[in-house]
């Protein structure tokens, strides 16, 4: 099974970052190559759709070797925090450069959407500072966003959900236990595969972020 964990977050010092390379760890069996971690922030693109989808925009090569490795995945993570009740910006951009219609969907003949990236399963890693009561009451926007409207809009399904916070103010022991949680769905994704990852502990010993920012 290759795993293809995507870090959405620009600041390379980040839980987000920790938490990618913690949940690539723990889900690596013997073979290094079957996870691969695509760190957004180290891409050279341009996240404007600058023409809409009125005219062709060419990938650049860092895009379209991003788009290779997520054809080669057959399971995809998304690592975000959650900014304004959606994701980052360089996100937000790579989305809209990478996922093109008649290459990751395509409108059917009845106008319904049809996802081309089947056959892969998913999963999104949120971090937020808001309290759990605030996003009931305000709606999950961003667990929506990614994991209804972009993953399973092209067809990658099914999409499990981890949600880490509030990360303001907390602890390294929170943190700690936050990444020894990400470690464990990360072991449960592989063995749904028959892959054997590392020890969870071990990984989120060895990846404990620096910062609280998310």
């Amino acid at each position: 099974m290759s795993t293809l964990v995507i870090d959405g977050h620009p600041y390379p010092d980040s839980l987000c970052a920790s938490i990618a390379r913690t949940y690539a760890t723990a889900h690596t069996d013997a073979s290094p190559e079957d996870v691969t971690v695509l760190a957004l922030r180290d891409l050279d693109f341009d996240p404007n759709l600058r023409f809409g989808y009125t005219k062709r925009q060419d990938l650049e090569p860092d895009l379209e070797r991003a788009w290779q490795q997520l054809l080669d995945a057959d399971h995809v993570v998304v690592v975000t925090p959650v900014w304004w009740g959606s994701v980052p910006a360089l996100l937000k951009g790579f989305f809209d450069r990478v996922l093109l219609p008649h290459r990751a969907y395509r409108t059917k003949p009845n106008g319904l959407p049809e996802g081309l990236l089947a056959g892969r399963t998913g999963r999104v890693i949120i971090t937020t500072d808001s309290p759990w009561w605030y996003l009931r009451l305000v709606g999950d926007t961003t667990v929506r966003h990614v994991r209804t409207t972009t993953l399973r809009f092209c067809g990658i399904k099914p999409v499990a959900t981890t949600r880490i916070g509030p990360v303001k103010d907390s602890t390294l022991e929170q943190r700690e236990r936050w990444l020894a949680k990400v470690a464990r769905a990360a072991r449960k994704d592989a063995a749904r595969s028959g892959a054997v990852g590392a020890d969870p502990a071990v990984a989120a010993a060895a990846d404990a972020p620096a910062t609280l920012q998310q």
